[in-house]
């Protein structure tokens, strides 16, 4: 049992469950799925959907919805962040340096491309057609990191040098989508001077439980404050400082799942990065690395209600933005990746890993064209509820033809698997 829950949570499974089980659900009993998904859990709430009533007053609403969308996946986003932080930050971090310039230019390919197609594409049809899609332009960009590294394990192979290639692009458009989230897609009206609770709440966790200990330790061999704080306190004040943070996002207008990125950075953490799928990461005690194992599991839990509250549309509601979502991902994705890569490793002369090929590069494409996760988000916070918003999260599901298009690219490329 042990073993099957470990390759349902790598792998994100359940994801794939909860996604399947809405879409069956909503296809079979519309109503039923409805009033679960919007169910009024507390009204006159203090977190939930803002609502201004009859006289003016605003008032939240907190239905399981939001509790999965806005509470829940604030988890997902911040072991996401936390993974780009450390690429970042640390010294050894893979979006450091010269080795990271030609995925991160390849992946500005794989943000621009899906782009210019949906937009483009979107104009093509017409002004009325544009006006009610355009808005979506943000969902094609996204990579889903769990099943793009899986379908690139089994199509290059696990030791192939485009595996790592791909996990560092992944992790740049994730960087990349967060920024996108909290600039362009607002969760209501800005009041940007809330930050400051965000702001305070990580400057308060990091000076108080993880700079002061230091302080306090220096010239102590047994680390008495530091170990303290470990094994007494543990989590528990960065939780707090998460919540503060959280609350801060919703009341400042911006996306609240992102209201748990300001704290990463606050966490003891260690020098080192060994990478999100790598086996010497389940050995890191830091505490950072420590939080991230304990909610990987939750997380999963989490995903599989985000795949439930966020699937459940039918078959009927495909129509334009869903075309748009798909051929974004399926060729914009692909050919973006392909041609801002070759330019970075051939005009620009930053080259690509010591054995992989131009040809890779195209494969690799149309691999990170699985957007399902981070793009069904995106369609939820870019249209209002309705006919437009699920027929973009159809285009988002129907993203997972991209794994058959990488096999078959593989074998076209003739793409030699290592390792």
């Amino acid at each position: 049992m042990r073993r099957v829950w470990g390759f349902l949570a790598e792998y994100s499974a359940l994801l794939i469950l909860g996604a399947l089980a809405g879409l069956a659900w909503a296809n079979i009993d519309y109503a039923s799925y409805h009033h679960l998904i919007e169910y009024v859990i507390v009204d006159h709430a203090w977190i939930g959907h803002a609502h201004v009533d009859a006289e003016g007053h605003v008032h939240r609403t907190l239905t399981l919805h939001y509790l999965i969308n806005d509470v829940g996946m604030a988890f997902f986003f911040a072991i996401a962040g936390k993974e780009v932080w450390e690429a970042v930050a640390l010294k050894n971090g893979s979006l450091r340096g010269k080795k990271a310039l030609t995925p991160l230019i390849a992946t500005s390919g794989g943000m621009l491309g899906p782009i210019a197609v949906y937009l483009g594409l979107a104009a093509a049809m017409g002004s009325t057609t544009f006006e009610a899609v355009s808005n979506g332009w943000a969902i094609p960009t996204a990579t889903d990191i769990a099943f793009s590294y899986l379908v690139g394990r089994l199509v290059f192979g696990a030791g192939h040098p485009a595996v790592r290639f791909l996990l560092l692009l992944a992790i740049a458009d994730d960087a990349a989508g967060l920024l996108i989230l909290a600039i362009f897609y607002p969760s209501g009206e800005l009041a940007p001077e809330w930050l400051l609770l965000s702001l305070a709440a990580a400057l308060g966790a990091w000076l108080l439980f993880n700079r002061l200990p230091r302080i306090m330790d220096r010239g102590k061999r047994d680390k008495p404050a530091t170990t303290f704080c470990r094994k007494v306190l543990g989590f528990w004040p960065y939780l707090i400082g998460a919540a503060l943070s959280w609350y801060g996002f919703q009341e400042a207008g911006i996306h609240p799942a992102l209201g748990l990125l300001p704290i990463i950075p606050a966490i003891p953490h260690a020098d080192i990065d060994f990478g999100m799928f790598d086996e010497a990461e389940h050995h890191q005690t830091d505490l950072l690395n420590h939080s991230e194992h304990l909610l990987k599991n939750p997380v999963e839990v989490v995903l599989f209600f985000f795949g439930l509250a966020n699937a459940g549309v039918q078959f009927s509601s495909m129509g334009d933005a869903t075309w748009l979502v798909l051929l974004g991902l399926l060729v914009g994705k692909p050919f973006g990746i392909f041609l801002m890569g070759w330019l970075a490793a051939k005009p620009m002369g930053l080259g690509l890993p010591e054995g992989m090929r131009m040809p890779d590069l195209f494969v690799l494409g149309c691999v990170a064209a699985i957007g399902f996760t981070v793009s069904l988000f995106v369609a939820s916070v870019a249209f209002e509820t309705g006919p437009v918003q699920d027929a973009a999260k159809m285009g988002a599901l129907f993203s997972f033809f991209a794994a058959v298009m990488a096999f078959v690219a593989g074998a076209v490329c003739r793409v030699e698997k290592k390792g």
